[in-house]
């Protein structure tokens, strides 16, 4: 039997819409009857559980099994997913490798691996987000190297097919039932041998470099946005495929405004006549535009203003959120005489009905410490 004929279900003997639990009673005894304990020395025992655990460890996964359902035995081979995005079967796919071969479905040399992804934190300022931003950063990576031109052989040698797999990448050996493929020790699944390494990358094909990356910041990024820069990543070695760079973005502290997705706020203090009897702010928003809010008379603080359309951008859309304003209402702390006059006045004839929430306080507190 070979390894493109093993089908997780059959193996483990349910059937493909069996529920978790059926799987895992059936794993179970499976596992008990062929576990190496009970089998000392029976090398077909011995594939067949290791066989059941692999089947099992995916099929109890509810993400690895949809995958399975979907690709079947691709889906946990070294480059597999598509362009289903990133795809972490990494613990899988190395079982798979190891006990029924490092490629299902065609045979040859494994598949040149490519380079490393990146990741580069940058730190930004709100009026960046706001805007956009053309930068350039520089961050250590391998490259290509540019003796050997990344096949990692001396220039005017090249790589030697390997006598042990040849060319194949991998070699077949029998256990138990199962015709087991593993990589060749001998050129580690590549196919060939260099006999004559590039001095510069020592036999990698890549060599570490500075590398000036022009990064685009488009407006209305936030914290946790991810930006992916295809192929500038680590080079991969022997001529591979790079890997990509992500840069995450940071916003620092504004001075001004706090962020709330694309909703910008802020705190106002305003003075205890206007709130009483109504007036204007006038506050800029991040595009340097002016913004005029009209305070009704009796705010109180802790109120809300909201101002639509003078928010951050968003992100690879169109429109702006809101700008929304918490009023502080501000009691002054340096009066003249004039002043306390007047407010003098104002207190001698108050009734109580000018401030209906403390007057409302008041009465519910005498209620509830009455006798």
């Amino acid at each position: 039997m070979s390894a493109m004929d093993i089908d997780f279900y059959e193996l483990l003997g349910v059937s493909r819409d069996a529920d978790g639990g059926t799987i895992k009673s059936a794993y179970r005894k499976l596992a008990m009857k062929h576990h190496p304990d009970r089998n000392p020395g029976c090398s077909e025992s011995e594939a067949t559980f290791k066989a059941i655990s692999v089947a099992y460890d995916c099929l109890k996964d509810p993400q690895k099994r949809a995958a399975y359902d979907r690709y079947g035995h691709q889906a946990f081979m070294q480059g597999a997913g598509g362009g289903g995005g990133p795809q972490d079967f990494g613990d899988i796919g190395d079982i798979f490798e190891t006990i029924f071969g490092q490629a299902f479905g065609g045979g040859g040399r494994a598949r040149p691996r490519r380079g490393a992804d990146l990741r580069y934190d940058m730190e930004i300022t709100l009026e960046d987000a706001f805007h956009g931003k053309s930068t350039e950063i520089a961050i250590e990576v391998s490259e290509t190297c540019d003796t050997c031109h990344g096949s990692g052989a001396t220039p005017g040698t090249s790589a030697r097919t390997c006598n042990l797999c040849a060319g194949h990448g991998k070699v077949r050996a029998k256990q138990g039932f199962f015709v087991v493929e593993r990589p060749c020790p001998n050129c580690h699944g590549r196919g060939e041998v260099i006999t004559s390494p590039c001095r510069d990358c020592r036999g990698e094909g890549r060599v570490d470099k500075e590398q000036r990356i022009d990064v685009e910041i488009p407006p209305g990024v936030d914290t946790g946005t991810r930006i992916r820069l295809s192929g500038k990543g680590e080079a991969g070695p022997r001529g591979a495929p790079s890997g990509d760079l992500y840069i995450f973005v940071h916003l620092k502290p504004h001075p001004i405004f706090q962020r709330e997705g694309t909703t910008l706020a802020t705190r106002v203090p305003v003075s205890f006549t206007t709130a009483a009897l109504g007036g204007e702010i006038e506050l800029r928003d991040l595009a340097g535009e002016p913004v005029t809010l009209s305070v009704p008379a009796g705010l109180q603080s802790g109120r809300q203003l909201r101002q639509r359309g003078s928010g951050m951008p968003v992100l690879q859309g169109r429109g702006r959120g809101d700008l929304v304003v918490e009023i502080a209402v501000e009691t002054p702390t340096k009066l003249s005489k004039e002043q306390k006059a007047l407010l003098q006045q104002f207190r001698d004839t108050e009734t109580g009905e000018e401030c209906p929430e403390s007057r409302g306080f008041f009465e519910k507190l005498k209620t509830a410490f009455a006798s």
